[in-house]
């Protein structure tokens, strides 16, 4: 393998230069040391029949063949409950260290995938267009030490999301492919030309991160013999190396269930919970279950009504979890208002989705949110300072 190939391999320039002089700018109130893993739902996840309404009779009748029957639901109050596939969540629910927030979503929301992602990774209005991911933003205003391998690390796949543009970030499927493919990337001394000299330092970039990241942890805790259960693994082999990561993200893809709902979405929030359980057990076997928080996310919800396909189409606002030892666990947001659907028989939202981010800047780092977000937004009382 040559230099060439080596760097499409491990996603080209995903390790992006960096100088000395940022270090600088580093804010002290930025508590680095507390780690965020993002939880990307690809595809749209349903809201609905992930925390499930089961009291309000409007759920069953907007939904006869995909309401999940009331016997089945796993009670969280009096009004809605887990689809049953989330039953390894329970012991979080139940240890108050598990955050259900309902309604999530924005205004004008828009229901292509490619838009409404880019919206949710740039922190954007929807009617606004921005080059830069919301946590990017976040590392320039306030860097992470220098000392850290890296900023952030995407694992299983290259899509940079809300970490694209100019940060030290690193994609990769494994830390033990990212060290035996990081041998061609040694150091070749300083380029004619601005372009040369770019690669040249996130080559000089990948072998310094290689350097600090380890990945033969072995850990007591089992995890899923699955694509999102080996991001999990590689996750926590990551946290394990000590080298200094702030930020996470995984994915779990499959989401947009346009038809045969019912056993396939079964299948992914049974792949969610597992793997959500197992990351809980391998942090707190690294002691770092109280220093982190996990939080999920999604391009969009469904529409309430089923389709004819025994499916759910694009929709707007839903429900996502925030997880970990400082999380103060609970319902937040608002029910699901299935009595005020708009024109388009949509969901209002309750809490906007940069109210989260807000959370994870402001309450999470001691960060000035302002700065990524690009307006103030109100961060939700979900996690002990």
């Amino acid at each position: 393998m040559n230099r060439r190939e080596f760097l499409n391999a491990v996603g080209a320039a995903t390790v992006t230069a960096w100088t000395p002089g940022m270090a600088f700018a580093q804010r002290t109130g930025a508590g680095y040391d507390r780690l965020l893993v993002l939880v990307e739902l690809k595809g749209g996840n349903d809201g609905l029949n992930t925390v499930v309404p089961y009291a309000d009779p409007a759920y069953s009748g907007l939904r006869p063949r995909l309401a999940i029957p009331r016997d089945q639901v796993l009670q969280l109050d009096p009004q809605a409950g887990f689809h049953p596939a989330l039953e390894p969540l329970m012991a979080s629910w139940k240890s108050h260290e598990l955050a259900v927030v309902q309604g999530v979503g924005y205004p004008g929301a828009n229901l292509s995938h490619f838009r409404s992602i880019d919206i949710w990774d740039t922190a954007s209005n929807s009617n606004e267009y921005l080059t830069d991911g919301w946590l990017a933003r976040a590392f320039a205003a306030s860097p992470a030490p220098a000392a850290f391998a890296a900023d952030a690390v995407v694992v299983g796949g290259a899509e940079m999301g809300p970490l694209r543009g100019g940060v030290r970030a690193i994609a990769l499927a494994s830390p033990e492919q990212f060290l035996r493919q990081a041998r061609y990337a040694a150091p070749a001394g300083q380029g004619r030309n601005a372009a040369l000299h770019h690669i040249l330092r996130v080559e000089e970039n990948i072998a310094q991160a290689a350097a600090r990241l380890s990945g033969n942890r072995a850990f007591a805790t089992e995890f899923p013999t699955n694509p999102f259960g080996n991001a999990v693994r590689t996750t926590a082999q990551l946290v394990a190396g000590e080298a200094g990561i702030a930020a996470v993200k995984i994915a779990l893809g499959g989401f947009d269930t346009h038809s045969g709902q019912p056993g396939r979405h079964a299948q992914l929030l049974k792949a969610l919970a597992e793997g959500l359980a197992a990351l809980k057990l391998a942090l707190v076997e690294l002691n770092r279950w109280d220093s982190t928080l996990v939080m999920t996310y999604s391009e969009f919800g469904r529409r309430p009504r089923e389709n004819l396909s025994s499916g759910t189409d694009h929709g707007t606002a839903s429900a996502h979890f925030l997880l970990g030892g400082r999380v103060k666990g609970g319902l937040y947001g608002m029910p699901p208002a299935l009595s005020r659907l708009d024109g388009n028989g949509n969901l209002p939202f309750a809490v906007d989705f940069r109210d989260l981010y807000a959370t994870v800047l402001e309450r999470w780092w001691g960060a000035d949110p302002t700065r990524a977000l690009k307006a103030r937004f109100a961060p939700l009382d979900v996690v002990r300072v």
